[in-house]
């Protein structure tokens, strides 16, 4: 996965082969050449490399500090460059935790972490696994927001590519400049709409960077194979433009024809360069998400978190919460509050889920009910997208309503008027979820399913400590942010946060270890229905409607198993017994850990 073919030409940055221990006529051919032999996620034999003495502790993924044995200070000109003591993994973590506690801000220990991680990766990742649900909202959401808000405040040392439109001509030439060769995983964002808080410009580069740290943290994606990039469009964020220290282009966004030119011309570029590398497209805005999934999901190995890694994560959790009410995905009557790109999408996914649960493509449509600024989606609207026709109502339930003249039908009084089970909230709109509009909602169903999955923690549809008195305790919540846990009635009932984080390093792993080509509805379904399985819900009645964050890894296993078998299904993946294919994801999953560093001429 991820090579560049025989006949592409290849640019040889300064250093960049001599980084990961190549040499520039290492050949390219899949999986099997020197260059992955070298960064093989299960090797634990001697690593070679030509770097020494100072360029050696620069290098991330080789570098390991104070843990450089004698043997390797004497080979690889490290002698007198390290504290005489010789440190143990172990004994770095906890230097390294130390050092983590005395920062008095959450962004200054996401600074702090991404200074270890651009500075010793295998220590970086340790030190995640050993802390993970503490760090987890550090590292990324609701920290990641702030830190792309203050990146170019922040930024300290390069990681992944600025591809600017004012070099559209070179794209190509750019992608050439990566600082690996070969490459799984591909995140990309044009940083409009960052998580809740907008258009972030080149800023934005915080959430691929973000989001790959976790490709290897929980999916084992190896560090090397991974590349973060940001496509600087221009930015329409006035405090942006405005700062003297911003990093970006300073122009307005570029729109229509222009834009879509551009994105092609990146996405060719990358189908010459990196053919079977996954390209992962992030925080777009909800004009463009859709159309680019749509234009670009059968030409290469492509998905859309925002989009297909919500929908699944959410059906999982919603998967868990059915199995605890014992009534079926089929029989659920679902109301959305936002109608953008994320929300489309997991009703997309919960439509599949409701046919494959028997009914038909049209009787599962009249379970939905989606609400925008203007009211209930309707098809005597004339302002919706294709993709939010999909789900319009038919006009003539208005008047069953009672509503004439046209007028809009908001939330509350379609909670009123239909026997709502499930609630989710994709609106980016703090406290919409009302204490009347729930309560009317428990009043007609007795565990009523909830999810206001709107980030950062400020535009939460709601608290979930209010939604548990307003329900007596009843309600199965998941939400978009890191919620505390609620006590009520002398229990303590886990709040699930409902994190792409289960699902997208697992689709990776899934794809990596299965030789996928293409990303498939099957292979989302497959991978929300592997997650679902692993709710603790299912056997709890005060569990947690998702897995603890302690088991990300197990279950992306798990999941990504799922991922390679409806892969085999759908044609997509070569074919192999499930117990092969369980080895194959076992053995893609990369765990950090130091190997021995010998020169490259021994």
């Amino acid at each position: 996965m991820g090579v560049v073919t025989k006949s592409s030409t290849w640019q040889k940055p300064i250093s960049s082969d001599e980084i990961i221990g190549l040499s520039p006529e290492t050949p390219s051919s899949p999986r099997s050449s020197t260059a992955l032999q070298n960064v093989n996620p299960k090797a634990t034999g001697p690593r070679t490399t030509e770097l020494r003495g100072p360029i050696l502790l620069h290098s991330p993924i080789l570098n390991k500090g104070t843990a450089f044995s004698e043997e390797e200070r004497s080979s690889l000109g490290l002698k007198g460059l390290l504290p005489p003591h010789i440190e143990t993994l172990e004994e770095q973590i906890a230097r390294a935790y130390e050092a983590y506690q005395a920062k008095d801000t959450d962004l200054e220990r996401h600074i702090n972490l991404r200074a270890l991680q651009d500075t010793n990766e295998v220590l970086f990742y340790r030190l995640l696994m050993e802390h993970v649900e503490e760090m987890l909202p550090i590292l990324y959401t609701p920290t990641v927001g702030l830190a792309c808000q203050r990146f170019s405040h922040i930024y300290r040392r390069n990681r992944g590519l600025f591809i600017s439109y004012t070099d559209r001509d070179e794209i190509r030439t750019i992608l050439r400049n990566r600082p690996n060769k070969e490459v799984d995983v591909i995140v990309v964002t044009d940083g409009e709409r960052i998580l809740g808080i907008g258009d972030q410009g080149v800023g934005g580069l915080g959430i691929p960077i973000g989001k790959l740290s976790l490709y290897t943290l929980i999916g084992g994606i190896h560090p090397e194979r991974t590349l973060p990039i940001v496509l600087d469009v221009g930015t329409n964020n006035t405090e942006r433009q405005e700062d003297p220290d911003y990093f970006g282009w300073r122009h307005p966004r570029v729109t229509g024809q222009e834009y879509d030119d551009f994105i092609d011309a990146f996405v060719t570029a990358v189908k010459e360069e990196l053919p079977s590398t996954i390209l992962q497209w992030e925080d777009f805005a909800t004009p463009h998400a859709y159309p680019i999934l749509q234009r670009y999901r059968d030409q290469l190995l492509t998905f859309n978190d925002d989009i297909q890694g919500t929908a699944a994560v959410a059906l999982g959790a919603i998967l868990g919460a059915v199995a605890a009410t014992k009534n079926p995905i089929r029989d659920q009557q679902i109301v959305f509050l936002g109608a953008g790109s994320a929300a489309i999408g997991v009703a997309t996914l919960l439509r599949k889920a409701m046919v494959n649960d028997g009914l038909t493509d049209e009787e599962a449509k009249k379970h939905f009910w989606i609400i925008d600024v203007n009211g209930l989606l309707h098809d005597g609207r004339t302002d919706l997208t294709a993709e939010q026709n999909a789900f319009a109502q038919a006009e003539s339930v208005l008047s069953q309503f009672g509503v004439t003249n046209g007028k809009n039908v908001g939330l509350e009084e379609v909670i009123k008027q239909i026997n709502a089970t499930i609630l989710i909230g994709l609106s980016t709109v703090g406290g919409t979820f009302k204490e009347s509009i729930v309560k009317e909602m428990a009043s007609k169903v007795d565990r009523p399913v909830i999810f206001p999955l709107s980030n950062p923690t400020a535009h939460s549809e709601a608290v979930p400590s209010d939604l548990i008195e307003w329900t007596n305790g009843r309600a199965l919540i998941a939400t978009g942010s890191p919620f505390a846990p609620v006590n009520h009635g002398g229990q303590s009932i886990p709040i699930a946060q409902c994190n792409n984080v289960f699902i997208f390093p697992a689709i990776g792993l899934g794809v990596v270890a299965s030789q996928a080509t293409r990303v498939t509805d099957g292979m989302i379904l497959a991978a929300a229905r592997a997650l679902g399985e692993h709710s603790p819900a299912r056997t709890s009645p005060t569990g947690s409607l998702l897995p603890d964050v302690s088991q990300l890894r197990t279950v992306a296993v798990a999941i990504a198993h799922a991922v390679g078998l409806a892969a085999q299904k759908d044609g997509v993946a070569p074919k192999c017994t499930e117990a092969e294919l369980l080895a194959k994801v076992q053995e893609t999953q990369w765990t950090p850990a130091y190997r021995e560093i010998i020169p490259a001429s021994e």
